[in-house]
Formats: C-alpha cells, sequence, structure tokens
C-alpha cells in the first residue's frame, strides 16, 4: 500500500437516487447559461464572423489538447463558450438558410432531463417509464396525421429509409418512384437497402405532376413506391397528395409521403387543410425539428399497418427474452433499427402538453404570415425577384438582374460577414437565395433589414466592428 490517494470521482449528474443527483448538476448549469450568453454576446450576430478558418482557429486555441494528461475545471465554460461564438444562432431572425428552427425553452429543459437520466430505449428495464411515454405519444402523434402508431427517429432521412425498408419487406421487393424534387435520403435509401435505381418523374412546376406520374405508373409493372412530398426542402412546395393518392390506388401502388418539413401544418386549423390525402398513405415521415421547434432529434415514421413492423424484429436474450416478453414486459427492439436509444420522445411529449395543439397551431400560424409578409416585401421591391408565393415558410428570392455568380457571392459575403444566414436553391436551373422562416419572434422590420443586407455593398475590413448584433430571441 503506497497510501496515495484514490483518484477524484467527478459526481453523476442522474438523480434523486443517485450519487449527489441533482445538486451535481445545479452550479454547472449556471456555468453553461452565463457561458452561451457571454459567447452570443461575442458572436454579436446570427453567426460567427470570419469564415471557416477564423473558427477553425478560434476553436483550436480554446481546446488546444483534446485529450489532456491533467483536467481543466474550466473547460465547460471555455468549450461552452466557443460553441456559442462559433454557432449559427438559429433563434436569431437573421439565420434562415436551413430547416434548423430555434428549440423551444420548454423542449430544450426536457431535453436536460432525458439526458440526466440516461434512459436507454432498447429494454423496458433500461426505460420503464420512457417506454411507456414513447408508446402513448407517438401513436397519438401518428392518428393525429391519420395513421395508426408511429416510430421515433432521429429525423426525416432516417424515416425514409424505413419507409422504403418497410415497403421492400411488405411486398417482396419495391421500385421507388418520386419526383425530382424528392429529398435527396429517399435515392439513397434505395441504392442502400439495394433496391432498383429509382424512376425519377420530372417535375417543371415543382411539384408532382399527376399526370406524368399516371404515365410513368402505367409504363412499370412489379411493386412500386410512390414517393410524395409535403414540404420541398428547395421551396417548401406540397405534392398534390389526394390526386397523388387515387393513382396510387387505381395502379396498385403504395404510397409514401415525406412529410418531414409539412408535418407542422397538422398542428394549424387555418394550414392543416393543404395536407389533405396524408391519411391515404401507408408510411408517413414527420420531423418535429423542423416546424415543432424541438431540439435536434425529433422524427418520426407513422404507419397505416402497425403489423407491417414485425418486419423490425429481433430477438437478443439479454435485451428481450421470450420469458419476459410473455410474462408483459414490452419488446422495444422491434420499434427501431437502432439498439441504443435516448428518450427523444420526452421533449416532444412536453411541448405537446405544454402548448397544446392550440399554442403549436399559433407558431406555425405566424411563420406561415411572416414568410407570406416577405414575400410582399418583395414583390414589391425594385430591386428583387420573388420566385413564388411561399406555400408553408420558406420565401426564394434574388436581387434583379443578377447572374447566378452574383447571387452565390451574396450569400457568401453575408456569412462571411456574420450578418445573416441564407440558404440556397435551384428550382428552376437559377441559383436563388432562400429564407427559411421558422423563428415565432421574427419581426416584419427584421425582415426589411435582411433585404436591406442583402443588397448593401461589400463591407470592408474597417467598417466590419461597426455592425449592430441582431436583435434575438429564442420561443418561450
Amino acid at each position: 500500500m503506497t497510501g496515495d490517494a484514490p483518484p477524484l470521482v467527478p459526481p453523476l449528474a442522474s438523480g434523486p437516487g443517485g450519487l449527489h443527483g441533482p445538486e451535481a448538476l445545479r452550479p454547472l448549469l449556471g456555468t453553461v447559461l452565463d457561458a452561451l450568453a457571454a459567447g452570443g454576446r461575442a458572436r454579436g450576430g446570427p453567426v460567427p464572423a470570419g469564415g471557416h478558418e477564423a473558427v477553425a482557429a478560434r476553436i483550436a486555441d480554446v481546446l488546444g489538447d483534446a485529450l489532456p494528461d491533467d483536467g481543466d475545471p474550466d473547460a465547460l465554460r471555455a468549450l461552452v463558450h466557443a460553441l456559442a461564438e462559433g454557432s449559427a444562432d438559429p433563434a436569431d431572425p437573421l439565420c434562415a438558410a436551413h430547416l434548423h428552427c430555434p428549440p423551444l425553452a420548454v423542449a430544450t429543459a426536457a431535453d436536460l432531463a432525458a439526458s440526466a437520466l440516461n434512459p436507454s430505449l432498447d429494454s423496458w428495464d433500461q426505460a420503464p417509464a420512457a417506454s411507456a411515454l414513447e408508446a402513448a405519444v407517438t401513436r397519438a402523434l401518428a392518428h393525429t396525421a391519420g395513421l395508426a402508431d408511429a416510430l421515433v427517429t432521429t429525423g426525416g432521412t432516417e424515416s425514409n429509409q424505413l419507409a422504403l425498408l418497410l415497403a421492400r419487406e411488405a411486398h417482396g421487393g419495391v421500385r421507388l418512384v418520386c419526383g425530382a424534387q424528392a429529398h435527396h435520403s429517399l435515392p439513397r435509401a434505395a441504392w442502400l437497402l439495394g433496391l432498383p435505381d429509382p424512376v425519377v418523374v420530372p417535375t417543371p412546376s415543382g411539384v408532382l405532376d399527376p399526370a406524368a406520374l399516371h404515365e410513368a405508373l402505367t409504363a412499370l409493372s412489379g411493386p412500386l413506391l410512390v414517393a410524395a412530398t409535403a414540404g420541398t426542402t428547395d421551396a417548401g412546395l406540397i405534392d398534390p397528395l389526394p390526386e397523388i393518392a387515387g393513382l396510387c390506388a387505381a395502379h396498385g401502388a403504395r404510397l409514401h409521403i415525406d412529410a418531414a418539413y409539412g408535418a407542422g401544418l397538422l398542428f394549424s386549423d387555418r394550414h392543416r387543410d393543404k395536407l389533405a390525402g396524408l391519411e391515404a398513405a401507408h408510411t408517413v415521415t414527420l420531423d418535429l425539428h423542423k416546424l415543432g421547434w424541438q431540439p435536434v432529434a425529433a422524427g418520426l415514421l407513422a404507419v397505416a399497418r402497425p403489423a407491417e413492423l414485425a418486419a423490425l424484429h429481433q430477438r437478443a436474450d439479454y435485451l428481450n427474452a421470450d420469458d419476459d416478453t410473455e410474462a408483459g414486459f414490452p419488446d422495444l427492439l422491434g420499434r427501431s433499427l437502432r439498439t441504443t436509444r435516448r428518450p427523444d420522445i420526452l421533449k416532444i411529449a412536453v411541448t405537446l402538453k405544454t402548448l397544446g395543439r392550440t399554442g403549436l397551431g399559433a407558431l406555425v400560424d405566424h411563420v406561415c404570415l411572416r414568410a407570406r409578409e416577405f414575400a410582399a416585401l418583395i414583390d414589391e421591391h425594385p430591386g428583387f425577384e420573388l420566385y413564388d408565393r411561399p406555400v408553408i415558410s420558406t420565401v426564394l428570392f434574388r436581387p434583379a438582374g443578377a447572374t447566378d455568380d452574383d447571387v452565390a457571392a451574396v450569400r457568401r459575403r453575408l456569412l462571411h460577414e456574420g450578418r445573416a444566414v441564407l440558404g440556397r436553391a435551384r428550382p428552376d436551373g437559377r441559383l436563388w437565395l432562400k429564407a427559411t422562416l421558422l423563428n415565432p419572434h421574427t419581426r416584419p422590420d427584421d425582415l426589411a433589414h435582411l433585404l436591406k443586407l442583402v443588397e448593401a455593398r461589400p463591407v470592408t475590413p474597417a467598417e466590419a466592428p461597426l455592425k449592430e448584433p441582431a436583435e434575438k430571441g429564442t420561443p418561450a
């Protein structure tokens, strides 16, 4: 025996029964919140200025040796500050490039509880309450979409992959038929699952044309899976779902609807009719970390025929032994392709219960209204060209008379200056700037300011420090 003191064991987070429990988190939460605030002030805008090299240099400076021999008690504060300073902030009204939402504070708080308790949804004895919560909430969301049950996924990509897998297993093989505007995860899923090359129907108007789809289905044979879209990534367009559902029924084709973006319209009395026909699908992709204001990840795949989920069944004696299942313990392995799964359903359940359909619908209505207002502002401005009126909350526009190179340069200039984050899209072969409005706190003057930034001349290095930080907000 050397008499040396044992190494320090850091306190554990989970509680109340665990070592230290919530009391170990309280001071750390203060550190994190202070570092988030300080990092955001240091950033001073929706995205850090200086581009990739400047951000990478700051991270390298703070991180130093990623695995030092001796720990640094200030690491939490320093790294959270660095992350906040170098982040694209979806709560900033001028951060509007992608389907990247500002998460609700109540959902973020629920996510902390999930991380602290750390249930794993691969067996009941690791997640008793979480498994019961998931079963109830997924069914409720599926019923809202007009289907029977739903699985929790990491987002649209995993949901689309599962939809193709279930179709293949149900029909002994299947061929995907989709529009040219379909999400890239669908043809990639076909490749991953060893399916034939998809049949891609041209979409010159941006949505799947029923006449072109009818022609394609008439020329094809064998099991077919038609993938329609409710909320395209580029322009937020919705395919004519009732007509597509009718064609699938007439041709004996299976229907999947990728509503990763548009599913949030289900909460709105004003906009839910845009999703008429959703209930006719065999599977539907839902994604609440888009138009649902959840921290990543919060995806689901809703299914019309729960019996088809038997294709996912696996047996592992240490997780779902036959005698345990016969004794009434739920078998969770057939609820996902993943084994270890965190309880992402908790933040969703807390949000649904806290805001209700009316509260969520009001948020949906607000961002859709802001998109229409922004489109009107662009349409009335002689210096800009509007692609089309928004269907959900995506607005495409470009400076009048600009070349594609000009449009790309404007976007990169705003990113480099740290002033605004806009996306890009080519719905008609030309390059457009894309504003995806998901922040319920965005105001009309924020949108007017965004247009001024787009039309402004490039800022010189001497002028850069004079920029005013954009006002930020986080949904309550």
